[in-house]
């Protein structure tokens, strides 16, 4: 259904403007400044159209519009305010006008010219940071933009899946500085602000495989964020219901020394009240970030960058009231689950970094860079929760008393659960980076030391109690249904470096081949992985380009791999290892005048000694052996365009298959005398024979047929500072394990993930100041905007996880734990 009611706006998209014929009119007239002297060289454009026309010496002008509907013309100069007239002329009609344009104090930002080495890379995705600030999300972020590319499963977290892999299979840098996550985090609820602030960011790049040698040991993608060199004074401050942040940036008078500062604070208290699990929640998330630079001289830069975040995440819960309903021909029903709970959770996490880095361009060809980091990270996790629930057939005939009350129980008991699990991870980092720009070569280098100390303490348990026995039932002694305890005291030293050369053949072939090795102190394990991309450009008039890209792509155990299920830790667990190929082209051309640009990746990942994982909401739970084989296929194809003049939107379409093999996976089942397949040996029933069921190619965690997304930006025909943004996510659905279950691993489905986020959005001050006196309460300020977003436009009800629920029979039942309704936010934006 979501499918059929988009396509039309994606052939919309795609095709652009219709190709009826337009009536039209003549608008004609000068351009003049506020002296009233003609000013030649004037942009006349109509609003969100591609053509326009230029004044000429004497400052006059003449341009074919629309007739019969309202149309804006947009005038604009270097060092000029721009200026915007609205029109409606009927067919045939000549208006005549006068402009007058006021000049600006603004100064001009710094233009940089990039070549085309990043075009012709496998596997990028260039992010435009402006984006991250207006896409309408729950996170908000640079990340919410990736999930358009890469699909989501969960609005409530800024963690995303690349290509069938998980969440700790991906790269992220900000100057070049790798950043970490908390890690003992179970779900979207108790994640606070990601690292990366987009009021700093300035350039980012995204790739989803086949990226360079240069790039660290991981084996999905690679996020490289740069945050901005200030140029001159400024800030921005805003607020809404879940943040709120300012930043302020500035440089010397002698132009050496930039400050790029900036500060948020979250809360997810409004979003969560919406949850179907009540109670008092109380999370809040608060960071500062600051980027400053220095310039000794024309061979020496300085950088320090500096980040502490604070977490917190506190959550009384009182009840909930879960439904799921089963339709069949032969048997429908409503089942309920209603839980009342007592106790508390409370959990911190606490991240500090600092890095700072020494540049030298020793000349014009040779740059060399001096890097040290310290992250720290500290984390607590404490709950003591229990819970009676009475499970069974709810009412949902409104026409009734018991109307959303439990009618027929089938199950009824009580859980308890207990944690107190603290963490603390140190990593200091030692590197250095450089390259060699002889045109044709283009040398890079890298060496990298880095001690981590992981102290790691865990206690956990969990009781449960069905109809008054306790699970698992042993009539001599008090068991408990799940134990974890562990204490674990790590210090791992890892050495890694890398050598690439990106080769350009004349202006057609490029050839980028490097080779990357690591060093694991805690499994005394090498690793080599070559890397090799190619690309051509057959015909510049045409501007096709095709890449292919192969590789080693390998992933040394970190913590959280280390860790089975159980608590204990397998120290001597390798890497995940990997071959990936890509191929794919990128094709850049005019659509109804409008710059679009096409890509189309197909790519296979060959995967062994792989590490199998669960995912429960935003938790990955290891098995901590590398006892399986994996691969992951599939295609993908996204179209770039502007329905309208600056302001690009983009659809996003992927197919997708991701199988693993994990060795003697297999399960028995029993035959009783009369040749009838039975669970297991019962007093009533006696084994005489088994039939071993071995489990082959199962579904990953993570795949995902299709994946859909949307990103859309339009404006008003006749005022360009009322906007809309809609961003839309579908995905297939996905495969749910039962941890620790052999036989009924890939038993569960989640079903497909639907969600639109709408924003609109209105500039209240425009930055002409010309109109504003020395008294004006704003007159320091550039712009501000106010917005309006709705949250989960569909009022879908995904699905995140289930909670598995036995009736009196012994007979398990799935209730899933669903993820937020529809949600309004607003937001006010001031830029100065």
């Amino acid at each position: 259904m979501f499918i059929k009611r988009t396509l039309p706006f994606i052939l919309f998209l795609i095709c652009g403007s219709s190709f009826a014929q337009q009536k039209s009119a003549v608008i004609s007239g000068r351009v003049v400044d506020d002296n009233e002297k003609e000013l030649p060289g004037v942009s006349v454009m109509v609003l969100g159209k591609q053509s326009g026309v230029i004044t000429s010496d004497s400052g006059s002008f003449s341009i074919k519009v629309p007739a019969n509907r309202a149309i804006a013309l947009v005038f604009s100069a270097a060092g000029f305010h721009t200026v915007q007239r609205n029109f409606y002329l009927n067919e045939n009609e000549q208006e005549t006008v006068v402009i007058r344009l006021n000049k600006t104090t603004r100064v001009l930002q710094e233009v940089i010219i990039k070549d085309e080495r990043e075009r012709r890379e496998s596997g990028l995705v260039k992010l435009n940071p402006k984006n991250a600030l207006s896409m309408p999300s729950v996170t908000g972020g640079v990340e919410s933009l990736i999930k358009i590319f890469v699909g989501s499963n969960n609005e409530l977290t800024s963690q995303y899946s690349v290509r069938g892999g998980n969440y700790d299979e991906n790269l992220v840098y900000v100057n070049d500085f790798e950043i970490f996550r908390p890690y003992l985090v179970r779900s979207g609820q108790q994640e606070g602000l990601s690292f990366i602030n987009p009021e700093l960011t300035g350039n980012i790049l995204f790739y989803n495989g086949g990226f360079q040698a240069k790039y660290g040991d991981k084996m999905s993608s690679v996020l490289d964020v740069q945050y901005k060199k200030p140029r001159q004074a400024g800030g921005s401050a805003y607020i809404s219901l879940l943040e709120q942040g300012a930043h302020v940036e500035g440089i010397s008078k002698n132009e050496k020394f930039t400050y790029l500062v900036g500060i948020r604070n979250r809360s997810n208290r409004n979003l969560l009240s919406s949850q179907e699990t009540k109670g008092n929640y109380v999370p809040s998330s608060a960071d500062i970030q600051a980027l400053l630079t220095y310039r000794l001289n024309t061979t020496w830069q300085l950088e320090l960058l500096g980040n502490f975040s604070r977490t917190r995440f506190s959550l009384i819960p009182e009840e909930a009231k879960l439904t799921s309903s089963v339709l069949s021909p032969l048997f429908s029903t409503h089942l309920g689950l209603d839980i009342f709970f007592e106790g508390r959770e409370w959990d911190q996490y606490s991240t500090s970094m600092i890095g700072f880095s020494a540049q030298q361009q020793l000349n014009a060809k040779v740059k060399l860079k001096w890097m040290a980091s310290r992250f720290e990270n500290r984390e607590q996790e404490a709950y003591d929760i229990s819970g009676a629930y009475l499970f069974g057939e709810r009412s949902f005939d409104k026409s009734q008393p018991e109307f959303g009350t439990i009618t027929n129980p089938l199950g009824a008991g009580v859980f308890m659960n207990h944690a107190r699990n603290n963490l603390s991870i140190r990593n200091i980092n030692l590197s250095h980076k450089g390259s060699w720009d002889n045109k044709s070569h283009f040398v890079q280098w890298g060496l990298s030391a880095e001690q981590t100390s992981i102290k790691d303490k865990l206690s956990e348990w969990e009781a449960q109690d069905s109809a008054g026995y306790t699970l698992p039932y042993n009539t001599n002694q008090l068991t408990l249904h799940k134990v974890i305890r562990s204490d674990a005291d790590l210090d791992i030293t890892k050495l890694s470096g890398y050598i690439q050369d990106n080769i350009t053949m004349g202006e057609k072939f490029t050839v980028q081949g490097g080779l990357r090795f690591n060093y694991n102190s805690l499994n005394k394990e090498w690793l080599v992985s070559p890397r090799l991309q190619l690309s051509w450009l057959p015909d510049a008039e045409k501007d096709w380009v095709f890449k292919i890209a192969a590789g080693s792509y390998d992933q040394p155990p970190f913590y959280r791999e280390l860790r089975r299920y159980n608590g204990t830790l397998n120290t001597a667990l390798k890497a995940q290892r990997s071959w990936q190929v890509s191929a794919g082209a990128e094709h850049n051309f005019k659509s109804w005048s409008r710059p679009t640009r096409m890509t189309i990746e197909a790519y296979y990942k060959n995967m062994w000694n792989v590490d199998v994982y669960d995912i429960d909401n935003v938790r990955i739970r290891y098995a901590g052996n590398n006892n399986a084989k994996a691969y992951t296929t599939g295609i993908e194809l996204r179209l770039f365009s502007e329905l309208v003049k600056d302001a690009e939107s983009w659809v996003s379409i992927g197919l997708m298959r991701s199988r693993e093999k994990i060795d003697d996976f297999y399960y028995y089942r029993y035959k009783n005398a009369a040749g009838e397949l039975i669970t297991a040996q019962t007093e009533d029933q006696a084994v005489t024979d088994s039939v071993r069921f071995d489990k082959g190619w199962m579904r990953r965690p993570a795949d995902r047929l299709v994946t859909f997304g949307l990103f859309f930006q339009d404006y008003l025909t006749t005022n360009k500072n009322f906007k809309v943004h809609l961003n839309a996510v579908y995905g297939t659905n996905m495969p749910y394990n039962i941890p620790g279950s052999i036989r009924y691993r890939n038993a569960l489905i989640i079903e497909p993930y639907i969600r639109a986020d709408i924003g609109f959005s209105a500039l209240l001050l425009s930055d002409d100041k010309t109109n504003r006196r020395s008294h004006h309460p704003f007159r320091k300020f550039e712009n501000i905007w106010a917005s309006f977003e709705v949250f989960n436009l569909l009022d879908r009800d995904n699905t995140i996880s289930y909670m598995l629920i036995k009736d009196f029979s012994n007979t398990v039942y799935t209730m899933p734990n669903r993820l937020t309704p529809r949600l309004l936010n607003i937001k006010l934006l001031a830029r100065f």
